[in-house]
Formats: structure tokens, C-alpha cells, sequence
């Protein structure tokens, strides 16, 4: 069994959604399918340690031949094992370890040395691309309309506001044109100087604020890029929105969409909600298009 030596090469964070690749490794799973790795791949994988944007849907073509990927996933090797997801027993960046994209197929067939084509699901790509672009526009957004909630200097966001997003987050899912950001506003927030108190009474008042900034952004058609230190799977990736007046970066390993006229109209819900004593803010997301 050969197990790669370095990280697999990513074509996604340019919007690339079709490749031609080799076949790496392929290994049969404990449920019967199969995981196939390539040199290169255009398609986005889920990342158990902050699975926010969900796997692509796409096609292994090979000759006459093609597979489903039914699932796509972060996987680390030794080079004497596979490990995949939740199983990964180190950080990125370990020496002697590789991080790889793991394509779970449900049959084998395909072998090392194999050259495929590898197709994404455009219309999915696009939607989700739409719902992590806007759900990283929301983020910035909010942050700015809580600004006057912060007793405490705490580290800003890439417009110098106090990073309640980055602070706060419990959960981000990506979806189609959508996401939900759920933050807890529990004790350790509020030693960092974040106030609570009245925020369910201002929340109507704090959405339509955020709405009007989001309005306003999006009128803008301002330029989205991805910048990458490098093409492997582990190399820093950002974020970049070229707002008027100010170039904004955030770390992502996501995909976005070009501008931000191709939103439509993005507008959020704001929700509080009480958790086992904890309040918990959410954040539902959505562009028009």
C-alpha cells in the first residue's frame, strides 16, 4: 500500500469545478465503499475540525466508466495508514503526516496510476459559494452593529471592529444561498467585555441596522477573490472582499462567489434564545439572487 507524501493539490479555492487527476490510493472502507485519493481535485471536501461548508456533489470519470463521489473528506496519512475525519489523530502541519481529500465512491474499480476526470456539481458549487460569501459579509456586519456593546478593547476584524463573530462562534453551516451562525454569549464572553444586558430588547433594532450595512455592501458589486499562500490542501487561504475604501480578509478555506452583486438581496434574521442558563444568539443568512 502507497499512501502519498504530501498534501493533495486543491483546484476549488479558484472556482474550478472540472480536472483531470491521478489516482494516488485507493482503499476499501468498512461499510463496503471506497476511498479514493487523487494528485489534484477541484472538489471541496468537509473538514471534521470546522465543518461549516459541506462536501461538493461530483463525478470520477475513467474511460466508460464513472462514480458518484457520495462523500468527500479531510484525511491525514503517515504513510502507513489512512485516517479519515474524526479519526485524523493530529493537527495540520505535523510533520511526516499528509493532508489529503479523501473521495468516498461506493465501488472499487479504480486503481493507482488511474487517470480521471473529475466533474463538480456547478449549480451546487455556486448556491453554497452564494451562502459562504454572504455569510462571511453577515459576520462582518453584525460585528460593526454590536460595536457599541464592548466595554473591553478585544481584537478587531478586518474593518477594525471588535470581532464578535470570531469571538463568540459556536457554529457555522454553509447551505445553498444560506447559512446559521448560532454564537454563546456565556460568562467568558462577557469577562472579555461584551454586554448582554438589553440585547433582547435591541435585537429588532440590531437586524435592521446589520440589513441596511448588508444593503449597502452589496450595492457595491465589490470584487471577491480567494488569495492562497499555496495550492495544497493546507496552505492559508483568505477571504478577500474589496469594499469600497478597504480591502477586508478573512481566513477561509472555503468557496466564494466573485462579487457581490451576484447576491442578490442578502438579509438576516436574528434570533436569542436560552441554552441549559447560556444565552445564545443565532444568525440565519440568506441572498436572494
Amino acid at each position: 500500500m502507497t499512501l502519498p507524501t504530501e498534501d493533495t493539490r486543491v483546484l476549488y479555492p479558484s472556482g474550478a469545478v472540472d480536472t483531470q487527476a491521478r489516482v494516488l490510493h485507493s482503499e476499501p472502507l468498512s461499510d463496503g465503499r471506497s476511498a479514493v485519493l487523487l494528485d489534484a481535485t477541484c472538489v471541496h471536501p468537509v473538514d471534521a475540525g470546522w465543518p461549516d461548508q459541506g462536501p461538493d456533489l461530483a463525478l470520477l470519470h475513467h474511460g466508460a466508466a464513472f462514480w458518484p463521489v457520495e462523500d468527500c473528506i479531510v484525511g491525514a496519512t503517515d504513510g502507513l495508514a489512512l485516517y479519515i475525519g474524526g479519526d485524523i489523530p493530529v493537527a495540520k502541519g505535523t510533520p511526516g503526516w499528509a493532508f489529503v481529500v479523501v473521495h468516498v465512491v461506493d465501488a472499487a474499480g479504480l486503481s493507482a496510476g488511474d487517470t480521471v476526470t473529475v466533474e463538480v456539481d456547478e449549480g451546487l458549487r455556486d448556491s453554497t459559494s452564494a451562502g459562504h460569501t454572504s455569510c462571511h459579509l453577515a459576520s462582518l456586519a453584525l460585528n460593526a452593529a454590536l460595536a457599541v456593546r464592548w466595554k473591553k478593547e478585544v481584537r478587531p476584524d478586518g474593518l477594525g471592529h471588535p470581532d464578535f463573530d470570531g469571538l463568540a462562534i459556536d457554529e457555522s453551516l454553509i447551505g445553498p444561498n444560506a447559512s446559521v451562525d448560532t454564537y454563546r454569549l456565556g460568562k467568558s464572553l462577557r469577562k472579555k467585555g461584551f454586554t448582554v444586558e438589553g440585547l433582547a430588547e435591541a435585537l429588532a433594532a440590531i437586524e435592521t441596522t446589520v440589513n441596511a450595512t448588508l444593503a449597502t455592501w452589496t450595492e457595491t458589486d465589490a470584487a471577491v477573490r480567494v488569495d492562497r499562500g499555496g495550492d495544497r490542501l493546507t496552505d492559508r487561504r483568505y477571504w478577500v472582499c474589496e469594499l469600497p475604501g478597504t480591502s477586508v480578509r478573512i481566513p477561509c478555506g472555503g468557496t466564494h462567489v466573485s462579487s457581490l452583486g451576484t447576491l442578490g438581496v442578502v438579509t438576516v434574521t436574528l434570533g436569542l434564545h436560552d441554552l441549559d442558563g447560556t444565552d445564545v444568539l443565532t444568525m440565519n443568512t440568506s441572498a436572494s439572487r
